[in-house]
């Protein structure tokens, strides 16, 4: 079967401090990074043994995962997996990028946010640029706060048309109308973000053909869902797979409502929705002024 896995260890540790972020500056202890280092080495040593099923795999860290040499290790050795169709990390792009080389590039990629204030923007779009000159897959985006719309202008205008860059709706801000006009013309995807979306007894994949995998193995329908499936190394969440209508009220976070069926979006990012690059023409204007004309979007008022 085709498998899609959103994993998330212990790792809780990040080298930011961005203050809309509760795991600003957090430091594991020796022991935590040990622990989150075995948990991540069974899941990947899960994943290889587990030909079987074509697998898509997801790391979503709470902290920065790419300056442990055990996750870079990890997507190296996965995706030169055959039953592996891709491996993908959500990463703020702070450590250095040479090791994808060792990577299979069409089946690598990373999901990378630029944080202003925290990172040197020459630094960021060197390493962008660098992962463009290399070949592999992957998207950039910011938070949509006022103070970050100059420097993703700055942004999207030194990278290359084909680099996607995405904007997310900040935690619990209600833009205007002109306001939401203004992330749009940067990212036409924007208004997917801008609302939560209401899913309470909505038709969801997760839980059938998406799950989520925390270090211990428990497997959940998502990250945002907290009744358990089973167990992923004992084999019981199979038996628990099957459609799912969403339980919660409103979903507002693109990992999660992007598996909505309701939603098209496993059409506008068909063949990159781990990493969030959308398809060939499901995002144009992005790397210009323009933008898209969507259809009514359901949502509910933050």
């Amino acid at each position: 079967m085709d498998l899609t896995l959103l994993y998330r260890g212990p790792l809780a540790s990040c080298d930011y401090d961005c203050p809309y972020c509760p795991f600003a500056k957090r430091r594991d202890s020796r022991a935590g990074l040990t622990a989150d280092r075995a948990a991540l080495e069974r899941f990947a040593g899960w994943a290889a043994a587990n030909s079987g099923d074509r697998l898509s795999v997801l790391f979503t860290p709470w902290g920065e995962g790419l300056v442990r040499s055990w996750y870079r290790r990890a997507l190296v050795e996965l995706s030169l997996l055959p039953h592996v169709r891709r491996v993908a990390i959500q990463t703020n792009l702070s450590g250095r990028v040479g090791w994808t080389a060792a990577a299979d590039p069409d089946k690598l990629a990373l999901w990378c946010t630029y944080h202003p204030g925290q990172t040197p923007y020459e630094r960021f779009l060197g390493r962008a640029l660098e992962l463009v000159a290399g070949g592999i897959r992957f998207s950039v985006g910011v938070v949509g706060l006022p103070g970050h719309l100059a420097e993703a202008r700055r942004l999207r205008a030194a990278l290359p048309a084909q680099v996607y860059l995405w904007v997310n709706a900040a935690e619990g801000r209600t833009y205007t109308d002109p306001e939401a006009a203004a992330w749009t013309e940067l990212d036409p995807l924007f208004p997917y973000s801008r609302h939560p979306h209401r899913s309470a007894g909505l038709p969801c994949r997760t839980g059938e053909s998406v799950i989520s995998v925390d270090g211990d193995g428990t497997v959940r329908r998502c990250h945002f869902v907290k009744a358990e499936l089973g167990n992923l190394y004992d084999g019981s969440y199979r038996a628990a797979l099957r459609p799912r209508a969403c339980p919660l009220a409103v979903c507002d976070c693109h990992i999660g409502y992007v598996h909505l069926e309701t939603l098209p979006l496993y059409d506008v990012y068909a063949g990159g929705v781990l990493e969030r690059i959308p398809a060939p023409g499901k995002a144009e204007g992005n790397s210009s002024a323009g933008g898209l004309r969507f259809p009514h979007l359901p949502f509910v008022q933050r």
